[in-house]
């Protein structure tokens, strides 16, 4: 696949499991003819964790959209290790270490855990049984539910489940879109306590969350977005205060 006069394939994530700088540059993009992005500036150091905060409709999960390639812009670019990804697949992307974690889980509800655990593997160069082992290892849970369809876990096992993706093969960026939606306090600690042990492995994370106190827990950085762009952009402690007067 050719970016920008480098070729790149899905075999390009392989090697030491480092995550990749992301970058986006005076990106917009748009739903028909209703603009949503209006000029996304964005640098994401390679293995930090940025969560991106902001009220409903600011363009957070859009965003994430674009950089994971289910979404093509408008206008400008997205670049992961400096390579432009507008022509990428979501599937060659995906392949290639860029994983989404979308809103609502994104589990396959009609197949049991086990087979979720298989489809996770369509990526390549990963055996189910070695995904079932990583997953198991950190959610213990999901072993017991091994045989259960996916659409009768609970949310925060469904949740782990969709997390467990994160854990096939040579993840580099992960991308993950209100996993704490509808889940308990408890849940959801235990999910940022896996968040935070995926980033110190040395994963870039991009993260939208509603509850910024929980994402600024676990972030080295953080930008909010208001009406479609990067309104403030610093240091978990500067944007805690900056969220209370900005939208909160």
């Amino acid at each position: 696949m050719s970016t920008g006069g480098a070729t790149v394939g899905p075999g390009a994530a392989a090697g030491t499991g480092v995550g990749w700088p992301v970058r986006a540059v005076g990106l917009r993009a748009a739903y028909g003819r209703i603009e949503v992005l209006h000029g996304v500036d964005l640098d994401i150091p390679g293995g930090s964790v940025y969560a991106l905060l902001g009220p409903n409709g600011a363009g957070k999960s859009t965003l994430l959209k674009v950089i994971g390639g289910r979404l093509r812009p408008t206008a400008g670019a997205v670049e992961v290790e400096g390579l432009r990804v507008r022509r990428w697949a979501s599937e060659a992307l995906a392949r290639a270490g860029v994983v989404a974690i979308p809103e609502g889980r994104g589990v396959f509800p009609n197949l049991t855990v086990r087979d979720n655990m298989c489809m996770w593997t369509y990526r390549g160069g990963v055996t189910a049984a070695e995904v079932e082992a990583r997953a198991y290892e950190q959610f213990p849970r999901l072993k017991e539910r091994r045989k259960q369809l996916a659409g009768t876990l609970s949310g925060g096992e469904q949740q782990m489940l969709a997390i467990s993706r994160a854990l096939a093969g040579e993840t580099k960026v992960l991308l993950l879109d209100e996993i704490s939606m509808g889940l308990a306090p408890i849940v959801v600690g235990q999910l940022y306590e896996l968040v935070a042990a995926i980033a110190a492995g040395g994963v870039t994370v991009i993260l939208v969350e509603q509850f910024a106190e929980t994402a600024l827990g676990v972030a080295d950085l953080a930008g909010i977005m208001l009406q479609g762009r990067i309104a403030h952009e610093g240091s978990p402690e500067e944007m805690a205060a900056a969220a209370l007067s900005a939208y909160l």
